[in-house]
């Protein structure tokens, strides 16, 4: 408990100088006509999680070495690439070839490219970095990622600790830790920071590679499902993109979340709680559930695509979007 301790007091300390350094550099994100804030406010915050990984090492020297060097590289590439991205738009062909590079990284980290057939490779790259930028699509209103991310780690914590352990608990505990800290300066209603490309990038990392560790410890592919809302309303709107003709690739307020926000005025915390719950729900089904993959995607997927729909609908209707 003191380590623990001790590690969240390092991890406050590194986001009050972080913020000296933000303001000092003039790190900050300007509201635009797409975004669901009106004040300037410091970016990068997320910078956190890759710092967090730095602390884990420290305390976990041997281990990072023998067991965590393949997943800290990836880490670390990521995050420094988004955070670059973050101070000054880079070409997408950087950004995709660092993170190809990341996943790479990641997936021999967890012994897929062992474990799997290799015609999967191209599948399981298309899907993390899929994910990947689901967690940055996601990443628009104020305590959306910290809350969403806490809600999935503690359900890994849970898992590793309750029904299967497949990795250290530390390296669980560790990014829990810096959530807390993230959402202490941002689940606010004037947020002091945003996440940014490298806290988004930094923590769906993490979290990807914890659920790919469990699925290839366990087999169970029902653990995709951990991350199951953002997968939902990232996938419909790109459909509803696609159905419009619009460029997918470029900046949106189509999401639900963001409809909420802008149009109907919602607290940014209420709609990022009523997120994170919906998923803790989930979660909780998913852990104790021993149905087939595909019964738990249609006792999942039915009803949250449907009251996804309907919301979405009504809201366009009411607001003639």
């Amino acid at each position: 408990m003191i380590e623990y301790l001790v590690i969240m007091a390092v991890l406050f300390m590194a986001m009050i100088i972080y913020f000296k350094i933000a303001d000092r550099y003039n790190i900050i994100d300007k509201p635009n006509h797409r975004s669901a804030h009106t004040q300037i406010t410091l970016r990068g915050g997320g910078i956190i999680f890759p710092v967090a990984f730095i602390i884990f090492c420290a305390f976990h020297f041997k281990e990072s070495v023998e067991e965590y060097c393949a997943f800290g590289l990836g880490l670390l590439a990521i995050c420094t690439i988004s955070f670059i991205d973050d101070v000054r738009t880079l070409s997408n062909k950087v950004r995709l070839a660092v993170h190809l590079v990341s996943v790479i990284l990641l997936l021999y980290f967890t012994g897929a490219f062992s474990l799997m057939p290799f015609w999967v490779w191209p599948v399981l790259f298309v899907l993390i970095i899929g994910t990947l930028n689901a967690y940055n699509f996601m990443d628009g209103i104020n305590g959306m990622t910290g809350t969403y991310s806490l809600v999935t780690l503690s359900s890994l914590a849970y898992i590793n600790r309750e029904v299967i352990q497949f990795t250290d608990h530390d390296f669980i505990y560790y990014p829990i830790l810096a959530c807390l800290v993230f959402l202490f300066f941002n689940f606010r209603k004037k947020a002091k920071c945003f996440a940014g490309d490298v806290g988004s990038m930094g923590i769906g990392f993490w979290v990807i590679g914890l659920i790919t560790l469990l699925i290839m410890k366990t087999g169970e592919y029902k653990y995709i499902f951990l991350l199951s809302i953002y997968g939902m309303e990232v996938v419909l709107t790109i459909m509803e993109r696609i159905m419009l003709k619009e460029n997918i690739f470029e900046a949106h307020r189509r999401h639900l979340y963001q409809l909420f926000a802008n149009e109907k005025k919602v607290s940014h915390l209420v709609i990022s709680s009523v997120y994170a719950i919906l998923q803790l729900v989930i979660n909780i089904f998913l852990i104790h559930s021993s149905l087939p993959v595909w019964a738990l995607f249609l006792i999942i997927f039915i009803p949250t695509g449907g009251l996804y729909l309907g919301l979405k609908m009504n809201l366009k209707k009411k607001y003639s979007l």
